[in-house]
């Protein structure tokens, strides 16, 4: 339907209509060859003719609207993951209900637009009953119905399932971005079966040598009154501990605490099972397993002084607030026996002293390249501290010292420190530092700089160099213990003294990986249903990440079956996916080559079984009923799924949209209009020239 008339359209179209009778009136008024019933014949077809040309000039707006009507569309999903099919009621005809779903889907095609979908770990097209699927979940189904059905009449959501969402949480608040009707089908068998599992395993996956730890186990049994079980936990594949279990209710849940010591660095792989109990329904969900890393203890850190100070007691708080490090202290005589290679830092407080020259200890640090990080007070012996290291010199030293106050440098870029905490230091007590002219050899790295009274100067404060890939740290001024103390004055005050030091430490202390070849795999620990992800990079001798070479990689598993890949380059690093694996242990071993060098190396991951399917074997129709309910549907049992279609129709619901499509166009486009003025011109030049006029 087309619309353009308005008051000043009219106008218009007045104007044109005059102006093709003018032109008319010129070409027949005179002209006396043609008879008079001819002329006003051929003047009203030009003056038509004209008029319309004259129109189309203005190139008016023609509001057009057209009504589309669209059909219901109807959703049928079914649930594909391996509880449907293995945990089914008695009497349940499989082949019934499959037959009778692909019914309903013909039956409602018939008048509605009907897609059919299976989910389970995904979500798919089409109606399938493999019952193979590890997971279920309906969330990703509706969010994905949301997606592709955005503004789409959807009529209704029809779900064959046994309402045991293991994943995505509970699709029952995602269904309101549908807004459609949900008519369930309850699978499953909601009697509960004869059965004992290991519901759940809590734990720390991250442990240190030597230290005991915890697995809170959980057991469930259903049905299984009056049994005696056996928990036991293997590690690697050797029984470790194990404990009796009396199940003394049909619903029985019993909550284990199981304490364990970390002996062996490494990844451990430890097997959480409860023994088996006649006629139980599945002995799948009797065992669980778990990967805990043992990591060589905490990085070990050495306060070294010649004696007390407050500043000592601030830096050991503040670095112990990182479980991952471990404070010793070695003061005065205790220097000499110190074995450098346990440390990953040394932290030197006002050494060398008057005293204790510590020139052994400082030694060995250089040698063994231990990363250290000096303090520098009243105490230190400038003249010493000059000779056992070439980076910093102390000039025109003399007895006296000085107050700084600190600034942060906006340029540091080694670690992040709390922005809005920074403000604090302008309340800091000044450090006291030896008075003397500070030259530092080579490039350096300032966290601090020194303000002298009010003015900022360029002299650092805390900064770091690099002396052959040691890392270094200096510290010059002694008194932080005061800015711990202001700290503590404030009870919103930011621990900023304890976030710089341990942030330091940390940066000083990690060492880097030189390797030039590096394969990884995205997490140590895959379910067998989801892909296997690795990753790999190598450098050149600039150590800059280069990929033009090839990287292959052999994996293979426990029984020595090997799969061999080939990377895909991604950027300038390499990606492999490897698809899903079996369940098992995997070993690896990647190799590569740049120039004449060739480079491997090698690693492992382990596969687990999914057992989410066989966590819960009893059926939830009540979430089933309930997302009915919520919905206006109605929930149905397989026998009648058929009557789904009777009462759709008679719900009233479902209903065709009719959409109004509402659009403005220029007059010009309309084609109809050029064939009038075509025929109009036809028409009129046929009858000239049959009277002779030209």
């Amino acid at each position: 339907m087309a619309s353009f008339f308005s008051f000043s359209t009219f106008l218009i179209l007045i104007g044109c209509l005059v102006l093709g009778a003018a032109y008319a009136w010129v070409l027949y008024a005179v002209n006396r060859n043609l008879a008079q019933k001819l002329r006003n014949t051929l003047a009203i077809i030009r003056t038509l003719a004209v008029a319309t040309l004259a129109f189309l000039l203005f190139a008016p707006l023609v509001r057009r609207i057209t009504h589309t009507p669209e059909k219901p569309v109807i959703i049928i999903a079914n649930d594909n993951s391996i509880s449907v099919k293995a945990i089914q009621p008695s009497g349940f005809d499989v082949q019934k209900y499959q037959q009778d779903l692909k019914r309903l889907a013909v039956k409602l095609s018939e008048k509605y637009e009907v897609k059919t979908y299976s989910f389970g770990d995904s979500v798919k097209q089409g109606l399938s009953f493999t019952g193979t699927d590890q997971v279920s979940n309906g969330t990703a189904l509706v969010n994905q119905l949301n997606d592709e059905l955005l503004n789409r009449n959807v009529g209704a959501i029809i779900m064959a399932s046994d309402g045991i969402f293991n994943r995505g949480g509970n699709p029952i608040y995602e269904l309101n971005k549908i807004k459609a009707p949900v008519y369930t089908i309850g699978l499953g068998d909601t009697i509960p079966k004869r059965d004992v599992l290991v519901a759940n395993v809590n734990y720390n996956n991250i442990v240190y040598l030597d230290n005991e730890f915890t697995l809170d186990v959980q057991v469930q049994a259903f049905e299984s009154k009056g049994e005696n079980v056996r928990l036991s936990v293997l590690e690697n594949g050797k029984q470790v501990t194990e404990q009796s279990l009396s199940i003394g209710s049909d619903s029985f849940v019993k909550d284990a605490q199981i304490k364990l010591k970390a002996t062996k660095v490494g990844m451990h792989r430890y097997t959480v099972s409860v023994s088996e109990v006649k006629n139980e329904i599945t002995i799948k969900n009797n065992s669980q397993t778990i990967f805990v890393e043992v990591i060589d203890g905490r990085q070990k850190v050495l306060l070294a002084a010649a004696g007390p100070h407050p500043d000592l007691a601030t830096f050991k708080q503040s670095i112990e607030l990182n479980k991952h490090y471990e404070v010793s202290t070695a003061i005065a005589e205790e220097l000499e026996s110190v074995d450098a290679s346990k440390y990953s830092l040394v932290i030197l407080y006002q050494l060398p002293t008057a005293n204790y020259s510590a020139t052994s200890l400082i030694n060995k640090l250089r040698q063994q390249k231990v990363a250290t990080w000096f303090v520098l007070g009243a105490q230190t012996n400038l003249q010493s501290f000059n000779q056992v290291q070439a980076q910093l010199n102390f000039a025109r030293a003399n007895s006296s010292l000085q107050e700084v106050f600190p600034y942060y440098e906006n340029n540091f870029t080694a670690y992040n420190l709390n922005t809005d905490a920074l403000k604090q230091l302008d309340g800091y007590d000044p450090l006291q530092i030896p008075f003397a002219d500070l030259v530092i050899k080579g490039n350096y790295t300032a966290v601090l700089n020194q303000r002298i009274g009010k003015v900022n100067t360029e002299s650092p404060l805390l900064f770091f160099t690099e002396d052959n890939g040691k890392k270094n740290g200096f510290l010059i001024g002694e008194g932080i213990w005061k800015w711990k103390l202001e700290e503590a004055k404030n009870e919103n005050a930011y621990p900023l003294v304890a976030e710089l030091i341990s942030k330091t430490v940390q940066y000083l202390s990690v060492k880097e990986d030189k390797r030039k070849f590096k394969v990884y795999s995205s997490k140590s620990a895959f379910e067998e249903n989801e892909n296997v992800l690795l990753n790999a990079t190598l450098y050149n001798d600039a150590f800059e990440p280069v990929n033009n070479p090839e990287v292959k990689i052999q994996i293979k598993n426990s029984e020595g079956k090997a799969y061999n890949y080939t990377f895909s380059k991604v950027g300038n690093a390499y990606q492999l996916d490897a698809g899903a694996l079996p369940q098992g242990n995997y070993t690896y071993i990647a190799s590569t080559s740049l120039g004449d060098k060739k480079y491997t190396t090698n690693g492992a991951f382990y596969v687990s079984a999914v057992i989410t399917e066989y966590q819960q074997t009893t059926a939830n129709h009540q979430l089933l009923n309930t997302m009915a309910q919520q919905t206006q549907g109605k929930m149905y049992m397989p026998a009648n799924l058929l009557n789904i279609v009777d009462d759709l129709e008679k719900s009233g619901q479902v209903k065709t949209i009719t959409y109004e499509d509402r659009r403005y166009e220029e007059m010009i486009n309309l084609k109809w209009i050029f064939a009038v003025i075509l025929v109009l011109l036809t028409v009129e030049w046929f009858f000239r020239k049959r009277n002779g006029e030209a």
